[in-house]
């Protein structure tokens, strides 16, 4: 006889137990949930609109590894940085705190790049690809956010071009295929 194979849980399994729990039973869950990491209180806060300045965890994520505070020796990471813009999304995903959050990272990382001469060539890819995607965002949004969006971006792109790598000239063809440029 064959060992019963064993498989990963799925959602489907999950939401069959959640159906079992009562009203405080899934407030308890939810609580726990909450209780138990920051990113989880980031994702309830920004779904369901509490507090004052929704951004401000997904921004302090962005700025914290894709601008680290090289007197205390942080490395950087594309994929925790990224990963933030990508929880926002999946918590409430309004295109205008969006392209802010994309905005932020193109700011931020073309700020500490210029300062400390990133030379990490995938960094450097990781920036072009979000100032095109922030592009993109900013583009859906009504006039006055996306011009101010777009006029933060064309400084990121002036920075941009004391960083090598082609990247402020990248920026510049990102730019003039969407009809802003100088």
């Amino acid at each position: 006889m064959m060992p019963a194979k064993k498989t990963t849980p799925t959602w489907s399994d999950l939401k069959a137990k959640l159906a079992d729990l009562d009203r405080a039973g899934l407030l308890g869950l939810v609580q726990d949930l909450y209780a138990a990491s920051k990113d989880n209180q980031a994702f309830l806060h920004a779904r369901f609109g509490l507090g004052d300045d929704l951004l401000k965890p997904y921004k302090a994520t962005i700025d914290r590894w894709i601008s680290p505070d090289v007197l205390k020796h942080q490395d950087t990471s594309v994929a925790k940085a990224k990963k933030a813009t990508s929880d926002y999304k999946m918590a409430i995903g309004r295109p205008e705190g969006l392209a802010e959050l994309m905005v932020f990272y193109c700011e931020r990382a073309a700020g500490f790049s210029s300062e400390y001469g990133m030379d990490d060539e995938a960094y450097l890819h990781a920036l072009v690809r979000m100032f095109a995607q922030a592009l993109k965002v900013a583009a859906t949004l009504p006039e006055d956010p996306r011009a101010d969006l777009v006029a933060r971006l064309d400084a990121v792109r002036d920075v941009s071009h004391n960083v090598g790598y082609g990247v402020g000239d990248d920026m510049d063809d990102l730019l003039a295929e969407d009809g802003v440029d100088d």
